[in-house]
């Protein structure tokens, strides 16, 4: 999937969390914990029927959500929407992957998504000819990770047989000619 995708569906995700503990507040059990903070309060007030039907943990994931949409400016909220549609215009099983890698990105220790962010950041800053190679290189590698063991031999063993016909060393790759 192209990293530009993958942000789109990362900003999207934040109002979409949303949506979905909400919608999928129907097949949960009702609770009676006391509310306890204004935005609890609010957001009950203006979903009564999917709010009582939250588990603890979709409350605390919609609150955090609700916190951060109310935290954006107009401007913020306005992409996120777009993403969020451009999420949803997406053929289901692109957008299963997308839930997967978000999925996986929460996985990560936030040590290592600040690196990866870091990483995005750094490659962000590139030049467009510079980023463009690094895409290349990455699908190449991207389409050797999806090859077989034994398409994987077949690769090597005419890689060898190049370089024995121009003369270099079959032996550690990189080695001088003899």
């Amino acid at each position: 999937m192209k990293i530009g995708k993958m942000v789109v569906a990362a900003l999207a995700c934040a109002l979409m969390t949303m949506t979905i503990a909400v919608r999928s507040a129907y097949a949960q059990a009702p609770s009676s914990e006391p509310l306890t903070s204004a935005v609890e309060q609010e957001l009950s007030q203006r979903f009564p029927n999917q709010w009582a039907n939250l588990t603890p943990e979709q409350r605390q994931r919609v609150i955090e959500n609700y916190q951060r949409w109310k935290q954006m400016t107009p401007e913020e909220r306005s992409f996120a929407r777009k993403n969020y549609q451009r999420f949803r215009s997406l053929p289901p099983d692109e957008r299963q992957r997308v839930l997967e890698g978000l999925r996986r990105w929460r996985s990560l220790p936030p040590e290592r998504r600040e690196e990866l962010r870091g990483a995005y950041s750094r490659f962000r800053d590139l030049p467009p000819e510079r980023r463009a190679q690094i895409m290349q290189r990455f699908a190449h590698f991207h389409r050797w990770q999806n090859l077989t063991p034994a398409q994987h031999e077949e690769f090597r063993a005419r890689f060898r047989a190049r370089r024995r016909e121009f003369g270099a060393n079959p032996g550690a790759p990189g080695a001088p000619a003899p």
